[in-house]
């Protein structure tokens, strides 16, 4: 794949999909900065993966739910190269339990680390690129957003938001050369999978067509096109990257 833009910024890429992407992206010629909030040594370690391989990347601690450290990051990425042609908002938490018993604090939580983060990160992200008239987002939902999910309101809130959150974007900044775009994960093999037991991790994929659960890989080749070159007529897309489970 092309790409027209020299660097990436990708939230929550010290470890799972967050990583993947930014290995992924690395292989394209792209500067990679790997964001993580808490995991300094993760980070450093996908850093040093990238740069073993002949990529170039660099990591930036904050966290994605402070306006202000979300803003400084930013304005030290075009600081240092000059410019941030892509951002890729894909941190997030999961905090489930059945909407009856769940307080507002702990849907307010998921809804600022999910929602409010990929907020911030897009409106920053159009001032920026704005001033050349290039760019391109793409923000990690998921299949929950799309179909909700038990147990998972307050996710499934957040997920769902960030679907039409970046349709609207994508109507602001198509006049300025800014493209959003955004993917929904189905059921991924991460961390988040490898607990779960195998009876249940059965019962999933027999809803699956294609069998199995996705690899991260996948997510982050589905998000290298999207912001890539070959792309560069899509905008205001979901791209979903869940084996036909939702179609």
């Amino acid at each position: 794949m092309e790409f027209s833009g020299k660097n990436v910024l990708i939230t929550g890429s010290s470890r799972g999909i967050g990583a993947s992407i930014a290995k992924r992206l690395a292989t394209f010629g792209l500067k990679v900065w790997i964001n993580y909030r808490s995991g300094e040594a993760e980070a450093k370690s996908v850093q040093d993966e990238i740069v073993s391989n002949g990529g170039e990347a660099d990591i930036i601690g904050f966290d994605v739910t402070d306006e202000g450290a979300f803003m400084d990051a930013i304005k030290h990425i075009v600081s240092t190269d000059g410019e941030l042609s892509y951002l890729v908002n894909n941190a997030g938490i999961t905090n489930d339990k059945l909407a009856m018993r769940m307080k507002v604090e702990d849907f307010v939580s998921v809804i600022d680390a999910n929602l409010k983060s990929t907020f911030i990160g897009c409106r920053e992200a159009v001032k920026v690129m704005s001033k050349k008239r290039f760019g391109a987002v793409v923000n990690v939902s998921s299949i929950v957003g799309e179909t909700g999910n038990a147990g998972q309101t307050n996710y499934s809130a957040s997920k769902g938001g960030v679907i039409a959150m970046t349709k609207s974007f994508a109507q602001e900044s198509a006049p300025r050369g800014v493209r959003f775009n955004s993917v929904t994960p189905g059921f991924i093999a991460t961390e988040m999978t490898d607990v779960l037991r195998e009876e249940v991790k059965k019962a999933f994929i027999a809803r699956i067509p294609l069998g199995r659960f996705g690899e991260p890989q996948e997510v982050a080749d589905a998000v290298a096109f999207l912001l890539s070159d070959h792309s560069s007529y899509i905008t205001g897309e979901t791209l979903k990257v869940n084996g036909g489970m939702l179609m």
